[in-house]
């Protein structure tokens, strides 16, 4: 009768937040994790509570058997996954970290969206961390929908819920959960090497670039794999992105990838892709944002000297001359890229990209080698160039990024032992959409 009453209260804590963000108040969702935790605020846990979509939180995709409950906190070995429902909207989301023992936390957000990376506490120690999540769906304006692939349906990024998960060997004590209603957004339009991968082991920049800005800002990725200008636009993403953009509001914009594969009288790239790229930049301007152009990642493919082989052809020049005539920024990752793959050489640039023998996960019979694709390593260092093209141009955002990041040359990349992100639990061997 007790747990009941638990359980009912808990329901109405949820249902009042959720009346309080329909009415646009500030209210915090808390969670308190431990055994013998009392409080008087929040709701607390001090046991395993699976999510379900009528209870509106718990922990997800059974992996609460990695739990261990603590006097005061939560700890794992393993990864674990924490949802709560949550409508459409931009959340700052507090994690207070540390307990009785030694941690080391490493925290995704929806489809492995790098927020904080390896936050060190020592036993018995407290750390608050904060970040920002955007949470979407694909609805908008009325009954209109954007397209959603079959893989973004059974992803992690356009339900109903905000999804936290924990990895390393995490100590957890709170989480608190506020709607943030004005605040500056970075929506992202692109491909395959550019949107939020959900599963291990491919990564894209556009998912390790938040965990670089601080919270006065909120990352909006709305790129798919397998996207061109057009396509992103038929599915209605473009449409989405201006229906919620506000004045100062930013779009960075990559193509290229899938553009190429477009044959025929007007489709290449002084054709549909300058008219498209064109028209992404003035409609975005006539909301008062602000465009950004971003020159396609290269590919992995090099020559006998030890150069690299450029593979889009003019598209690159198209963007560039698009930017000029438009006055549009341009950061350009097809050089920097191409700087970085030549300083590591065609050897150990391979640990950039997803090149693993067979049987390195679960199910997969044959080696993987996508010299198009990247792992989380590479990923995160073309994340690393987009930031730095963002100082380079003196841009109104740069302020937003952290002071603790460091400058960047792309001449001089990081080295792939210098990684050390715990994987996630969630694993596809199948490549993405796109080449």
């Amino acid at each position: 009768m007790k747990s009941l009453r638990k359980s009912f209260l808990s329901l109405c804590a949820i249902s009042l937040f959720f009346n309080a963000n329909a009415q646009k108040k500030q209210e915090t969702l808390e969670f308190n994790f431990g055994e013998k935790l009392k409080r008087n605020s929040g709701i607390l846990i001090n046991k395993v509570i699976e999510y379900t979509d009528i209870l509106g939180y718990g922990f997800d995709f059974q992996s609460d058997k990695n739990l261990t409950f603590n006097k005061k906190s939560i700890s794992a070995q393993s990864p674990f996954y924490f949802s709560v429902k949550l409508p459409e909207g931009n959340y700052s989301v507090e994690v207070v970290l540390g307990g009785n023992l030694k941690a080391v936390t490493t925290v995704n957000a929806e489809s492995r969206r790098l927020m904080l990376r390896e936050i060190p506490t020592a036993a018995n120690e407290t750390k608050p961390e904060r970040f920002i999540v955007n949470v979407r769906t694909g609805e908008f304006n009325g009954n209109r929908k954007i397209s959603l692939k079959p893989g973004e349906i059974n992803g992690l990024n356009w339900d109903n819920k905000l999804t936290l998960e924990f990895l390393g060997t995490p100590n957890i004590q709170s989480i608190k959960i506020t709607p943030v209603s004005k605040i500056k957004t970075l929506f992202i339009a692109g491909d395959s090497t550019v949107t939020d991968q959900g599963n291990e082991p491919w990564g894209s920049w556009g998912q390790y670039f938040p965990n670089y800005l601080t919270t006065d800002v909120s990352v909006a990725n709305y790129a798919c794999s397998g996207l061109a200008l057009s396509s992103f636009k038929s599915g209605k993403r473009l449409d989405k992105i201006l229906y919620l953009m506000q004045p100062g509001d930013y779009l960075f914009i990559e193509f290229g990838h899938n553009d190429e594969k477009a044959k025929g009288e007007g489709k290449g790239a002084w054709g549909q892709y300058t008219t498209l790229l064109k028209e992404f930049v003035t409609r975005t301007r006539e909301k008062g944002g602000i465009p950004v152009l971003v020159t396609p990642t290269q590919r992995r493919r090099f020559n006998a000297d030890g150069t690299l082989q450029p593979t889009h052809g003019e598209f690159p020049d198209a963007m560039r001359k698009v930017a000029a005539e438009m006055k549009v920024p341009l950061i350009d990752v097809t050089n920097m890229t191409t700087f970085m793959y030549e300083s590591w050489g065609d050897e150990l640039s391979k640990k950039a990209f997803v090149f693993y023998p067979a049987n390195t996960f679960p199910n997969q019979e044959k080696a993987l080698a996508d010299n198009t694709h990247f792992c989380s390593f590479g990923a995160n260092e073309v994340a690393k160039c987009v930031v730095q093209g963002i100082r380079d141009l003196n841009l109104n955002i740069a302020k937003n990024i952290k002071t603790t990041v460091s400058e960047y040359d792309p001449k001089k990349p990081s080295q792939p032992s210098e990684w050390t992100v715990p994987a996630s639990v969630r694993i596809e061997t199948t490549k993405p959409d796109g080449n």
